[in-house]
Order: C-alpha cells, then sequence, then structure tokens
C-alpha cells in the first residue's frame, strides 16, 4: 500500500515538473522566434507594427505567461489560486481568438502575409485559431476533469507554436518552409505525448485524440488552402 503511494506521490511530482517545464520552454520558444520583430524590435531595428498588432502580440504573450503562472500554482499545490485565476484565463483565451483571427484577417488584406499568396496563407493562422479554441473550449469544460483539463490546455498552447518555430531565424527552417516549422511543432508535441505515456503508462485520451487533432491539421490547412473554395471565402473575409 505504501509502495503504491510512494509511486503515486513520484508520478504526480514528475506530472507537475513536467508541465512546467514545458511551459517555459513553450515561452522561450516564442520568445526566440518573435525576438526581432516585436520583444526586441528596438534593438534590431526592425519596421514599426501596426496597433493591431501590438495588441495582439500582448495578448498572446500574456497567454503564454498566464500558462507559465498556472503550471507553477499546481506544482507548488494552489490549486484554489489556480481555479481563480483560471476565470481571467477563460477570458484571455477568447481574446486569443478574437485578436487571432482579425489580425490574420487584417494581414492578408493588407498583403503583409508570408508566402506568395496572402490569401492561400490565412488558412494557417485561422486554422490555428480554431485548433486552440477548441481544445481550450474543451479543457475548460472538462476542467473539473484535472487529468484532461491540464493536457488539453497544453495542447491548445503548443498548437500555436508554429508562427514562433517558423520566425526563429536559423536556415534550416527557412529553407524547410511549412514541413520544417509544422514539422517542429509536431515533435514537441509528441515528446509531451510520450513522455506522458511513459510516465503514467498508458496513453492518456486527451492527449490520444487531441495531439492527433493538431498534427492532422497541418497537412489538412495546406491542402484546403489551395482550392477553389478557400479562395473564394477568403476573398470574401478580407473584402
Amino acid at each position: 500500500m505504501n509502495g503504491n503511494r510512494g509511486r503515486e506521490g513520484l508520478r504526480g511530482g514528475w506530472d507537475r515538473l513536467f508541465h512546467t517545464l514545458v511551459a517555459a520552454t513553450a515561452a522561450a520558444i516564442v520568445f526566440a522566434g518573435f525576438a526581432r520583430t516585436y520583444y526586441l524590435k528596438l534593438w534590431f531595428g526592425t519596421p514599426e507594427l501596426p496597433a493591431l498588432r501590438h495588441v495582439h502580440g500582448l495578448v498572446m504573450t500574456s497567454w503564454f505567461a498566464l500558462y507559465i503562472i498556472q503550471a507553477r500554482l499546481i506544482a507548488v499545490r494552489r490549486v484554489d489560486l489556480h481555479r481563480r485565476v483560471g476565470v481571467a484565463g477563460a477570458v484571455l483565451a477568447a481574446l486569443v481568438v478574437i485578436l487571432g483571427v482579425t489580425t490574420g484577417i487584417d494581414a492578408a488584406r493588407r498583403g503583409s502575409s508570408p508566402g506568395p499568396h496572402p490569401l492561400v496563407f490565412l488558412v494557417v493562422p485561422l486554422a490555428d485559431m480554431l485548433i486552440f479554441g477548441t481544445l481550450v473550449t474543451a479543457g475548460l469544460w472538462l476542467r473539473r476533469r484535472t487529468d484532461y483539463h491540464r493536457r488539453l490546455i497544453l495542447l491548445a498552447t503548443l498548437s500555436m507554436l508554429a508562427p514562433a518555430f517558423a520566425r526563429i531565424p536559423l536556415e534550416v527552417i527557412r529553407a524547410g518552409g511549412p514541413l520544417a516549422y509544422f514539422g517542429l511543432t509536431d515533435l514537441f508535441i509528441l515528446i509531451c505525448v510520450v513522455w506522458d505515456t511513459k510516465v503514467n503508462r498508458r496513453l492518456h485520451p486527451a492527449f490520444g485524440w487531441g495531439a492527433l487533432l493538431v498534427v492532422a491539421s497541418h497537412p489538412l490547412r495546406l491542402l484546403l488552402g489551395g482550392t477553389a473554395a478557400w479562395m473564394k471565402l477568403a476573398t470574401w473575409l478580407t473584402g
């Protein structure tokens, strides 16, 4: 009996450390990707950003910062405070989606999206927000089932890392294009799923289905972006 409790306590300790490390790593990737164009733009002398981009950057930064805070609150067993802060997290998640969609459409309208055709690329940020919103909503809905909640919120957060990976100034990423930055995002998620499965000795359904949703969305959105139906929708959205 005591041995089982000891193993459960050890797994719980590893789990809390795991989520803290994932949160910190995700934030570091975001900083590395957007350092030149946002966080350290004065140092690098990059062009000024529209006000909407600044607001979008502030909200996205707040989400990753809040994710670290929430992971640490669980790590130090302040579940009561974690739940109270979670109310602000729900509001912030809604702002992430609203501003993500608005910024993506605005960039396509301005012609400042990456790639040769802004309307084709628009499928990428809109799909990001759809996946993020779906996973966060599921995570909030299942907030009383903590094993589902924490994994779904983790996946929602990691699903937004592709834009950061794409902007890390490494030639291998630039040359690889979508295969590189989507692949790195999927690799990060896969590492998390494998680690969690190894520690808990089973693949959790939230990680199984959630990770499949994120990974499958990457090639699907690229296929969708080249269709006539998407171009018609994108033209209407930006019109």
